[in-house]
């Protein structure tokens, strides 16, 4: 049986990751910071908590990430491990560089020492392309907006350097946003459909909100994680846009949300300029051409269909 070692399985990813995996007959090995205080929910809503085992390891160490390498032996490495929040990048700089793009390159260096055969994909972000009005490609230069976006081209660039300079089989999966009924109530999907709720059982409740007029490509977890999957077993490793097919404005986003429940969400919604980025990122258009045409990867749902599984709490 081979091995799977997953940074970051608690995550909402990393939960749907190794479900997959573990349906493709591998042996599920996962990590977390602090196995003392970390909730496996996410685990457990998809029944594979007992199935894995996780180990606790510190990814901006050096010498915690080797270890783990030595005791697990894997076959496949993901890392979804790291600052996940854009907007928190902002108050928490040094800790989004140190556990994103440090944590990247930790792993790489364990796998060039004591990981041959290795084959390891790296969770990108689409934010490090900035502004886009054209749709970006992966040869598409970065203009990263924030500490988040700074420090995932940091790491695309420490996976594509040890490829090219070890041979390695390591990629990067530039993903967009992407949503499940895993995702942690601080991310705006969530946010939305919570205050839609609220507001249908009390007409008085308002939600304070960001800027809406951002345009995102926002798509299916389970879909971005089975293209995580072909990217490790392809033939060579390379870089891939991991995106849903059209764009969607936030405020799309949520006039879809309201009125599922019959609400209009420019009643009960209300800007706040305090909860504006210092440097917000308006739009990122982009393009899932060579994903599809090399690994024929394709989204399964809709922006619709992927609402209405949001809205009514379904994992699949």
């Amino acid at each position: 049986m081979k091995t799977a070692l997953i940074f970051g399985i608690t995550g909402q990813d990393g939960a749907y990751l190794a479900k997959l995996l573990l349906e493709e007959g591998y042996s599920v090995v996962g990590t977390s910071r602090d196995l003392a205080t970390t909730k496996l929910h996410n685990l457990e809503r998809l029944h594979i908590a007992s199935e894995v085992v996780c180990k606790e390891v510190q990814p901006a160490d050096f010498r915690s990430v080797f270890n783990v390498f030595r005791i697990v032996r894997p076959d496949l490495v993901f890392n979804l491990s790291g600052q996940t929040s854009v907007g928190l990048s902002f108050d928490q700089p040094v800790e989004s560089v140190e556990s994103i793009a440090t944590a990247t390159l930790n792993i790489l260096e364990s796998i060039r020492m004591d990981g041959q055969g290795v084959r390891f994909v790296n969770a990108g972000s689409s934010e490090c392309f900035g502004e886009r009005d054209t749709p970006a490609s992966e040869s598409s230069a970065f203009r990263p907006r924030s500490p988040y976006a700074v420090a995932k081209s940091a790491a695309f660039w420490h996976v594509s350097s040890y490829r090219l300079a070890y041979g390695l089989h390591a990629s990067t999966a530039i993903m967009s946003n992407h949503e499940s009924p895993l995702r942690g109530e601080r991310f705006v999907s969530q946010k939305i459909i919570a205050a839609a709720k609220n507001c249908k059982n009390d007409s008085s409740f308002r939600v304070r909100m960001g800027d809406l007029s951002v345009v995102r490509h926002w798509g299916w977890a389970p879909d971005y994680v089975r293209a995580l999957l072909l990217m490790a077993k392809a033939s060579e490793a390379d870089d891939y846009i991991v995106a849903a097919e059209k764009a969607t404005s936030l405020v799309d986003f949520a006039e879809y949300v309201f009125n599922y429940y019959g609400l209009s969400c420019h009643e009960f919604m209300q800007i706040d300029q305090k909860l504006f980025r210092p440097l917000e990122l308006r739009q990122t258009l982009l393009s899932t051409k060579k994903i599809k045409e090399k690994l024929q990867w394709e989204p399964t749902i809709d922006f619709g269909d992927m609402l209405e599984k949001l809205i009514n709490g379904k994992l699949y």
